[in-house]
């Protein structure tokens, strides 16, 4: 698949084990990582560093093939889920630090133009969150 705003064309990418069933290695119970997965989340841990914290210092290497869901349905179902989702969090995040920038060196034409492509950016996946229903229809 094409990239958005470069000319690139790579398709190099982790793969995820074909196999659904936890390594015989692992000896983490599913209440054991839905436990880590909580206590981290209340530290204030977003949810992507949550399975690289779990696979780095827990041995725990794929949290969905040892409980049957995601981080973030765990998240969900004990009411610790961010409000709004994480690439568009930090993509709003980058878009101020542009803005604090651009107040600064009004004449940089290069971050004013990859401004508007992180905002054009932000639209988009707001719009799909919108319609999939994860961010309410009101949502700005």
């Amino acid at each position: 698949m094409g990239r958005m705003y470069t000319p690139g064309k790579g398709i190099s990418k982790s793969a995820i084990p074909y196999r659904r069933t936890p390594a015989s290695w692992v000896k983490a119970t599913p209440e054991d990582v839905c436990e880590h997965i909580c206590k981290l989340a209340r530290k204030g841990v977003p949810p992507s560093q949550i399975g690289t914290l779990l696979r780095d210092a827990h041995g725990i290497p794929l949290v969905s093939s040892i409980t049957g869901t995601k981080i973030v349905r765990i998240l969900r179902a004990n009411g610790l889920a961010p409000e709004i989702p994480e690439d568009l969090y930090f993509l709003i995040k980058k878009a101020v630090s542009m803005h604090k920038h651009m107040e600064r060196y009004r004449k940089d034409n290069d971050a004013k133009y990859r401004l508007s492509l992180t905002e054009a950016r932000i639209t988009r996946l707001a719009r799909y969150y919108k319609t999939s229903g994860q961010l309410p229809p009101t949502w700005k």
